[in-house]
């Protein structure tokens, strides 16, 4: 399983923050020898349900701001790619921090992956995050059911006890 650790990361080779977006770019050795470069892109949400909600996604580049989030790759440290990727979303929630990220992952395994990441780590997590259920992101934004809202219509967040 994943360990988060934020004295075992990458070091960041190209580093943007921004609030249309946030780059951070480090290389990741892969189990075959060579080093494969990882683009880590926190974007805004496209879901005007969720106007502080930004997305955080992760893999090779693709231009200037997007990334391959559905290739296979064989990290050799799969730790330290998680760890890097989890503290550049800490830096990027530290110098806005009226912003959310979400998690969500591009199919159903990474999705799986990352929920278990959050839970085998969540002493690391409660530490340096406040964290919202899944299930909540999941009615709202998969099966269009309704959710609790605030009184200005915004979907209100519930705080995982």
């Amino acid at each position: 399983m994943i360990a988060i650790d934020f004295d075992k990361t990458y070091k960041l080779t190209n580093v943007r923050l921004h609030t249309n977006s946030s780059i951070g770019e480090f290389y990741s050795p892969q189990k075959n020898g060579h080093e494969t470069l990882i683009r880590i892109a926190i974007t805004p949400h496209p879901e005007p349900l969720l106007p502080k909600v930004y997305n955080l996604a992760m893999g090779p580049p693709i231009g200037e701001i997007q990334v391959d989030d559905m290739i296979r790759l064989k990290h050799r440290n799969p730790d330290y790619v998680f760890s890097t990727a989890i503290l550049f979303a800490l830096t990027f929630l530290t110098e806005y921090p009226e912003m959310l990220i979400g998690l969500d992952g591009s199919d159903d395994l990474r999705a799986t992956l990352y929920h278990s990441m959050f839970t085998t780590n969540r002493k690391t997590m409660d530490e340096f995050f406040t964290t919202i259920g899944v299930d909540w992101y999941v009615k709202l934004l998969r099966n269009e059911e309704d959710i609790e809202r605030n009184s200005d219509g915004t979907p209100y967040f519930k705080q995982r006890p």
